[in-house]
């Protein structure tokens, strides 16, 4: 039996079974440290990840995809929803609606979520062997809706994947002092946690599947209403784990800087060349 039972067919689920659904889960997820969060298995009906498995066997890198090849997040690919076959893009829609939100805010106690129409950073994450994201707490304001942003949700696609293999999902300490857990990214697993400028996690050990297969992944973000204008928006941060051989991530220092001490238009102006021609 699932844990959110929407219909396979339809994608669709009650208001009230999608809150019931969320009430025993609310006394865990209030209570995980070092930040807020919860693994739960058996999420979704498997009918509903099995056709979105298959629809991602003819997915290939495109000029709508976003590949990342660098230190800190190497060998990764995200797909934005509205590229992706029909079924899939309607499962994401189906977790913007009404039902799954209140679904998050009963589980989550953060009431006024807001989904992402524009799925900045989310979709379909793929990581190649060899591709690793390092610890990091993510983005704190979506900049298009001028909201912030509060937790995000991971559904994993990955088949009998074993620990060895890599890609699991690491939650650190605040200071970056410890990992506390360590998730597999096991099929049908889904992992939910709010996001701070201090919630450090990542998967930071290589994608080492023995057959080359990647390690893939759901991923939606949701926003409050919250923000204040006063406070300091930030990029990704990324911390190399203690005693690692993870790099800092010296470009968004740079331009943090570069932010702070220079007007805006001649900010702009830095960050563009520095962008396009890379000095």
């Amino acid at each position: 039996m699932s844990v959110y039972n929407l219909d396979p067919e339809t994608l669709s689920i009650e208001v009230d079974a999608a809150r019931a659904a969320a009430a025993p889960l609310a006394k865990e997820y209030q209570s995980g440290k070092p930040y807020n969060h919860i693994c739960i298995d058996n999420f979704f009906p498997e009918q509903v990840l099995r056709r979105v498995q298959g629809d991602l066997q003819s997915l290939e890198e495109n000029k709508d995809s976003s590949t990342f090849e660098r230190a800190q997040e190497n060998l990764k690919t995200q797909y934005n929803p509205d590229r992706l076959p029909a079924f899939s893009r309607e499962l994401f829609h189906a977790l913007n609606s009404r039902p799954f939100l209140l679904f998050l805010e009963e589980m989550t106690g953060i009431k006024g979520l807001i989904p992402d129409p524009y799925f900045i950073g989310a979709g379909i994450h793929r990581v190649s062997n060899g591709g690793h994201l390092d610890i990091h707490a993510d983005f704190n304001l979506h900049k298009q809706m001028s909201v912030e942003r509060r937790l995000n949700v991971l559904i994993y696609l990955n088949d009998d994947w074993r620990e060895e293999w890599g890609g699991s999902f690491e939650i650190w300490e605040n200071d970056m002092s410890a990992k506390v857990k360590s998730f597999v990214p096991i099929f049908n697993r889904m992992c939910c946690f709010s996001t701070g400028s201090n919630t450090f996690h990542g998967n930071p050990e290589k994608v080492n599947h023995p057959d080359g297969e990647p390690r893939q992944s759901i991923a939606l973000y949701y926003y409050t209403a919250t923000w204040d204008p006063t406070r300091k928006s930030h990029s990704t941060i990324f911390k190399p784990r203690p005693g690692s051989e993870d790099q800092e991530d010296r470009r968004s220092r740079r331009h943090a800087i570069l932010e702070d001490w220079l007007p805006p238009a001649v900010y702009r102006k830095v960050i563009y060349r520095l962008t396009r021609f890379g000095f």
